[in-house]
């Protein structure tokens, strides 16, 4: 990672929210899911949050460097239909070696949907996807020949 990440750094990130990010299509083979309302998914919430805090450090990557979510801890306060388009902000609170901490917060324009805190581990994409294809060896499920688009240190 690059020393030009820090504390303050940020991101706002806004995305418009399709009929296919709502709790019923959540894990759509769940019947508790598809028995729920139509609004934006908690767990989408959460995603949105992730990537926006990705697009903060995205400049501060060194080559072949991605991060992964490691903590998450926020509320989710007000429900979003689809339509309505949500703004997250990130802002770096913390760094500390490879782990980077952040606020998050996000907004569907009439209420303030979710706040909390993020972290993330910078991580070599080369170093992850060897762990994982090894763990993959042992529960004998296929691995992950590649991280699309990040490399794995054989290109």
């Amino acid at each position: 990672m690059k020393d030009s990440l820090k504390p303050c750094a940020s991101a706002r990130f806004s995305y418009r929210v399709p009929a296919d990010k709502t709790v019923p299509n959540l894990y759509p083979e769940a019947e508790e899911f598809k028995e729920m309302p139509t609004v934006f998914a908690t767990g989408f919430m959460v995603g949105l949050m992730e990537w926006t805090c990705m697009k903060v450090l995205a400049p501060h990557h060194d080559t072949g460097e991605g991060s992964l979510g490691v903590h998450i801890d926020v509320t989710h306060l007000a429900a979003t239909v689809p339509g309505q388009t949500v703004t997250v902000e990130a802002e770096c609170t913390k760094v500390q070696g490879r782990r980077v901490c952040f606020k998050v917060k996000a907004h569907d324009g009439i209420d303030l949907i979710g706040e909390g805190h993020h972290e993330r581990i910078i991580v070599p994409w080369s170093k992850f996807v060897s762990r994982v294809n090894e763990k993959a060896k042992k529960a004998r499920v296929s691995p992950i020949a590649r991280l699309e688009g990040k490399g794995d240190g054989r290109d």
